[in-house]
């Protein structure tokens, strides 16, 4: 195809802004579907993953192309979440233009300025679309003066401040050049597919050069192995060229292309060659890793790899070491769970591991990014344990730096004063704080990572869940001082046995119940949260002994609360230093590091 009919462009919001819902449009108008394929009639059609269908955000960045008119679009669907940020920074590059979604309501958000940062500092062309202008409590004038003063703030230079403004329903599928007087008549995404054609300039290519190309993700499959993933930068490639690839410990290796394939839709399909200006999927280079080049095999040059930003939090991972150990996983050994960290490693590129022997750190963007990956491994039948998430820190000038983050939240002003006492215990820094018409007030503060640890869950249950909070980070600081524990003490289980609801009533008059009845459980497992500062032991196997002595009051049906269930996410905000998170296909187990009660003791 002639690269001036290529439009690449990525699609850039904060989440929940209707950034997935618009690219399901777009796929939908452009006849990449035939009428009675099931992809007519989903939503969210790009987000796969099982976790992204659940959560219901974008974990990986999905490209795909469809065609309109005689021109091709290839579209970059990236997360809108900033610990997936990796996704955004790897895939932004392959694009010349974004369209940044915004909502009409909420208009921009924290991840809205994140990723609007990296696709100007990489100098995309922008297209601003204005989605969910149906919505009741739309403030569409408001939102256009909030992306005034954001592309102030981030805009690299002058020519950037001029951008073009569509309005959308997305989830209906239509759009407009100006704001529609009746948003409910029929439409169409017409407008944003000229918008694209007309707006985002074609990709500045190299045709008659020697080929080359940086891989910006990998895919894999059964029936052709890996696929290497990027944008041709200049030449051409066809199947059964030999290529040199570039690696980044500056190795050569030859290789040869076996196929050249193409997105559209949701499949791929193959084609004869690829031109400088497209993106495409090439096989038969087993040995390619992200960030490297391939290039054509009599002027192989490598091209600069691109940076991502380094991790903020880390959290131990290693082989399960409970006396339930190898009952509930299929991999539960050191080199298993090796192997499947290294293959991690291989597409996560905001990830860092690092062995520590018998187990391992693991470094990420954020507990969301960390929460992924072992709830991915979970679900593959691997079974280990990970401790407290802990910050990431260096050393610059003889000062031990920690990462800084900036935390916005929304909240009924009711609850003002519960966020408040909150993070002024975990000594945050208020930057700002205004109220809006609707009773709803909204806090801006400036605080270290690690303060951060286990607040979500508090401020959610002091109010009542009505808290939207979101953070960005901001860079690092010098380290404070040390926080003292803000969480109470734990209710250990005394002995391994089966839980009675007898001896479960003695949790309920200590503290908050993590089990039910007639659960398995081993002596050092948490069981409950103490209402007091420190840990305490409990039986919870005893079972109530028989008598020949009756009365009416004493026999009757024990009634049990029922116990607090914790999600993962919520369990690596609770565990404390000492503390660690068995994780299985079946359970997820919170227990002491040290099992014996004497040890324990003597450690304190």
């Amino acid at each position: 195809m002639d690269p001036l009919k290529i439009r690449n462009v990525a699609i850039i919001a904060h989440v929940d802004h209707g950034k997935t819902t618009l690219v399901d449009g777009l796929l939908k108008q452009s006849n990449t579907f035939r009428d009675n394929q099931a992809e007519m009639s989903q939503d969210l059609i790009m987000d796969s993953g099982d976790q992204e269908k659940e959560r219901g955000i974008t974990i990986t960045a999905k490209i795909t192309s469809v065609n309109h008119a005689d021109s091709r679009v290839n579209i970059i669907d990236t997360p809108g979440h900033a610990d997936f940020s990796g996704e955004v920074e790897r895939t932004l590059n392959m694009a010349d233009g974004c369209l940044l979604i915004v909502d009409a309501q909420e208009g921009p958000m924290p991840q809205t300025k994140f990723v609007l940062s990296k696709a100007l500092a990489l100098d995309l062309k922008p297209i601003v679309v204005i989605n969910k202008i149906d919505k009741p409590a739309s403030r569409i004038k408001e939102v256009l003066n909030e992306l005034d003063d954001l592309f102030l703030e981030l805009a690299v230079h002058e020519s950037q401040l001029h951008y073009p403004v569509y309005y959308a329903i997305g989830r209906e599928g239509k759009a407009w050049d100006t704001i529609p007087e009746d948003p409910a008549a029929p439409g169409n995404l017409d407008t944003i597919f000229d918008a694209i054609m007309t707006k985002i300039p074609p990709p500045t290519v190299e045709l008659d050069k020697p080929f080359q190309m940086l891989i910006n993700a990998l895919a894999w499959d059964s029936f052709k192995g890996k696929y290497a993933i990027g944008r041709i930068t200049r030449g051409q490639v066809k199947a059964g060229d030999q290529v040199t690839l570039c690696k980044k410990d500056g190795k050569m290796v030859k290789a040869k292309v076996d196929n050249v394939f193409m997105s559209r839709g949701v499949s791929k399909f193959e084609v004869g060659q690829g031109v400088a200006g497209d993106i495409v999927q090439l096989t038969g280079i087993a040995d390619v890793q992200i960030g490297e080049t391939i290039a054509d095999a009599t002027q192989p040059e490598a091209l600069p790899v691109f940076e991502v930003e380094a991790p903020t939090l880390r959290i131990y991972l290693g082989p399960n070491t409970s006396p339930f150990k190898g009952l509930e996983g299929e991999f539960s050994t050191s080199r298993q769970i090796k192997e499947r960290l290294d293959k991690e490693l291989e597409t996560n590129v905001g990830l860092r591991v690092q062995d520590d022997g018998i187990g391992f750190t693991v470094s990420g963007r954020g507990e969301l990014h960390l929460g992924v990956l072992i709830e991915a491994m979970r679900r593959e039948g691997y079974e280990f344990e990970v401790g407290r998430p802990q910050v990431v820190t260096f050393e610059q000038n003889g000062k031990t730096m920690e990462p800084l983050e900036e935390v916005i939240i929304e909240v009924p002003a009711e609850h003002v004063g519960a966020v408040q006492m909150e993070l002024g215990k975990r000594r945050a820094n208020l930057k700002e704080q205004f109220s809006s018409n609707k009773g709803v007030t909204k806090l801006v503060y400036e605080m270290p990572t690690r303060t951060l640890l286990g607040m979500r869950n508090i401020l959610m249950t002091n109010t009542k869940g009505t808290l939207v909070m979101n953070t960005l980070p901001l860079g690092h600081q010098e380290q404070g001082a040390a926080l003292s524990q803000l969480r109470n003490g734990v209710l250990i289980a005394f002995e391994t046995g089966v839980t009675t609801p007898y001896a479960l009533q003695n949790v309920e008059e200590r503290g908050t119940n993590f089990i039910g009845a007639a659960v398995k459980v081993y002596a050092g497992q948490i069981i409950g949260l103490n209402t007091r500062q420190e840990d305490m032991e409990i039986n919870v196997c005893k079972a109530k002994h028989l008598t020949n002595m009756r009365s009416s009051s004493s026999d009757g049906v024990v009634q049990l609360t029922p116990p607090t269930i914790f999600s993962l996410e919520q369990c690596l905000d609770f565990i404390e230093n000492d503390e660690l998170l068995e994780v299985t296909p079946k359970t997820l187990r919170l227990r002491k590091k040290e099992l014996d009660p004497n040890k324990r003791k003597r450690q304190k």
